[in-house]
């Protein structure tokens, strides 16, 4: 090879680290050796190995969500089916990951060959075929397209935030081609300058003659960074702005105009009031899904909504192909403002941090759990929660300035978090990552506590002991045994996993104990870990009222 040549696996990881992908999550297979090998002797690459290929994808998620893009290895057949149901999260919640299955040689599938890890019928496109599902583009490699290929569907997957697959053979990966010229040109979504125009003239029209407007912003902001722009019209504009769970931190909560988090019904009343009887909503990002709107309780008049979103805006029941960050700089450029006593703008954080907590000798209940964990975090934490006791009793807790909220409302994996979670350390291990995570998820996904240690990482883990399935109980079966699981010595197991002195366990079962695990763990230079004790049935307020809301929607 010379320096106008490199090979096809070479091609690939020169374009990832192009895109910024510092590390690759994966396991390793026969049929995908030779190119972890190509990894291995990549600078600025790093090769993150897992304990199974669900997790791995599940931390190539986080890892997408704090870098902006990422990238897993498998291979094929049981490896890539074991990742797609993380793959699919990342689709459902628009996250640029790139999938990467090592698969048999070209000469094997040509021949049809009955060979290990396929459904022994000589078909090897079954796969592919179920990956079309959950990905925006796909490509099997050649020596001809492989470098047209890689750059397509990179730049797919860059445009459009939703993973990709790369069926790569294993003959293939060392097969020289040309090497890339120039670096890869990544598209964002542009308008079309008429219908920009026609849109901005309308939309501004509305909000200039709006009594009582509001923004109501969530997750598309966040995967196309758009958050400053957003806060520039923010700033601009003079409105109240709230967002929706998935988004929760699109803007700083500190923010004097942000008023607090939307959830159709089971909103806190002034939100409701706020966002529902609002004459203008100017709605960024959106998506209404179940979980986010209170079982889709959200009461929002179409007729007064001025949708935003990456690539078109929508006003008046007629769409435009206007990209969401063209118009957040035009109405920037042109909003009247409003002051905040004009608009009643009651700030969350105002309303939410008034109240020193002072922790008793009483057991830990999920109601004060909360205002005494929102107590213990800082500026720029990096915040993961599971689905289920976790995400409900934080998406109404206070954030600090800076800081980044993580959660699978959409998708809803449980177990996802503690896999997330060494992604989103490793993107940037100079934050403070911490997760809170239940004893059922847990124990889905636990071997990743191993991962996270073996790379010396020191997030904080708590974790809620409540006995079992409290999400599910809360929907329905509160007493069957389906929703039971083993009980397990939680706060031994990092002492089990850990052959370096890296951890520090504690269990807490009162509010004064917490206190002092918490304490602990601000000076500790090493993994904590908190097993936090609750009652099985003590659920935060807001998980109880959806509870009710899906058990309806089930129609069990």
């Amino acid at each position: 090879m010379n320096s106008t040549t490199c090979t096809v696996g070479d091609y690939l990881l020169l374009r990832l680290k192009e895109m910024g992908v510092k590390h690759i999550f994966g396991v390793p297979g026969d049929f995908n050796l030779g190119f972890l090998d190509q990894i291995e002797a990549t600078d600025h690459i790093e090769w993150i190995g897992n304990c199974n290929e669900l997790n791995a994808a599940y931390a190539a998620d986080g890892y997408a969500r704090i870098n902006g893009i990422a990238a897993l290895v498998t291979t094929f057949g049981v490896g890539e089916l074991s990742a797609i149901n993380g793959i699919a999260g990342s689709y459902a919640e628009q996250l640029p990951v790139v999938k990467i299955t090592g698969s048999p040689a070209t000469s094997v599938v040509k021949s049809g060959a009955y060979v290990h890890h396929t459904l022994g019928d000589g078909d090897f496109t079954h796969f592919t075929n179920m990956f079309k599902e959950v990905t925006v583009a796909q490509t099997t490699l050649t020596r001809e397209n492989a470098a047209e290929e890689i750059d397509r569907v990179l730049q797919e997957c860059w445009l459009y935030k939703r993973p990709v697959y790369i069926n790569l053979p294993s003959d293939i990966s060392y097969k020289e081609i040309e090497a890339p010229k120039t670096p890869l040109a990544l598209r964002n979504f542009k308008s079309e300058t008429e219908e920009l125009n026609k849109f901005i003239d309308l939309a501004l029209n509305k909000i200039n003659e709006a009594k009582i407007p509001v923004i109501l912003a969530d997750y598309e902001v966040n995967r196309y960074d758009m958050n400053d722009k957003l806060q520039a019209f923010v700033n601009q504009s003079g409105f109240p702005i709230s967002s929706l769970s998935m988004g929760k931190g699109v803007i700083d909560e500190t923010h004097p105009q942000f008023i607090g988090i939307y959830t159709g019904a089971l909103s806190d009343p002034y939100v409701r009031s706020r966002v529902e009887e609002a004459d203008c909503i100017i709605s960024i990002g959106v998506k209404l899904t179940d979980s986010l709107t209170g079982g889709f309780s959200h009461q929002l008049d179409e007729h007064k909504i001025i949708e935003l979103h990456p690539s078109w805006a929508k006003l008046n029941e007629t769409f435009y192909a206007a990209a969401m960050g063209d118009v957040l700089d035009r109405l920037t450029a042109n909003v009247r403002r409003r002051d905040k006593e004009t608009l009643n703008v009651q700030s969350f954080y105002d309303r939410e941090t008034n109240n020193t907590f002072i922790p008793t000798d009483e057991p830990l209940c999920q109601e004060r759990f909360w205002k005494q964990f929102s107590c213990f975090l800082n500026k720029e934490d990096v915040l993961l929660v599971e689905q289920g006791t976790a995400f409900f009793g934080a998406a109404t807790m206070p954030l600090p300035e800076k800081s980044t909220f993580v959660g699978q409302p959409l998708w809803g994996s449980i177990g996802y978090t503690l896999p997330s979670l060494l992604g989103t350390q490793i993107a940037n291990p100079d934050r403070r990552n911490i997760l809170v995570i239940g004893d059922g998820s847990f124990q889905l996904t636990v071997q990743e506590l191993s991962t996270i240690l073996k790379n010396g990482l020191k997030p904080i883990i708590i974790l809620i002991n409540n006995d079992g399935y409290s999400v599910e109980r809360a929907i329905h079966g509160p007493n069957e045994k389906y929703n039971d699981i083993n009980r397990w010595k939680y706060s031994k197991l990092p002492e089990v996993l850990d052959m370096n002195d890296n951890s520090l366990s504690m269990c807490a079962t009162t509010e004064k104990e917490l206190a002092d695990a918490f304490h602990r763990a601000e000076t500790a230079d090493k993994l904590v870990f908190i097993e936090v004790v609750m009652e099985r049935m003590d659920v935060p307020e807001l998980l109880r009222s959806l509870g009710e809301i899906f058990a309806k929607q089930n129609a069990y």
